[in-house]
């Protein structure tokens, strides 16, 4: 079984720039760079062949490199708990076009349709039932802006569940039309 994803990874000056801020809530297990990305789509766990026929989909995905910032940061909650911190995306409607483009093609791939909202983000954090308070992390980050950097390429990423978090690895790459 293969559990997968499909994102983009930011460039390592995103990771410069938001490292000073990834601190000041105790008990959050902060991403490491290799960890930070964009989900365009979760897959799950899926059987060999499952995959592959994913990849070959992958391979036929067809956009144009475009630009993204990071602005803004917030959290998802579970049952009234911080769930994990993040760092917003804009402008979304590329990546929403994006992730509508990679769900059909996971559909075709026998997978069911993502069903909940797609909110373009980057995890900052992970966190359990005594973490936080969250509260001055979100008041003081919530000016967050950065450089926009350019999305030219789309990954395929395998993840592997471990007791120090999730480690990824790029099972391939599809990139842009143009780059």
């Amino acid at each position: 079984m293969y559990r997968l994803f499909v994102g983009i990874q930011p460039p390592p000056e995103t990771f410069q720039q938001l490292l000073p801020l990834m601190h000041g809530v105790p008990g959050a297990r902060w991403q490491q760079e290799s960890q930070l990305h964009i989900t365009l789509r979760f897959i799950g766990e899926v059987d060999g062949d499952i995959a592959r026929d994913i990849a070959g989909e992958l391979d036929r995905l067809r956009f144009h490199p475009f630009a993204i910032a990071l602005q803004g940061v917030g959290m998802f909650d579970a049952r009234g708990y911080p769930d994990a911190l993040w760092a917003g995306v804009e402008p979304h409607e590329p990546l929403a076009h994006l992730h509508r483009k990679i769900d059909r093609m996971c559909v075709r791939c026998g997978l069911a349709s993502e069903r909940r909202a797609y909110l373009p983000h980057m995890t900052l954090a992970r966190m359990g039932r005594a973490a936080g308070p969250v509260t001055p992390f979100l008041a003081e980050n919530a000016g967050l802006s950065l450089p926009a950097f350019t999305v030219s390429t789309v990954t395929l990423f395998e993840s592997h569940l471990s007791h120090n978090g999730a480690i990824y690895r790029q099972a391939a790459q599809y990139p842009a039309q143009g780059s």
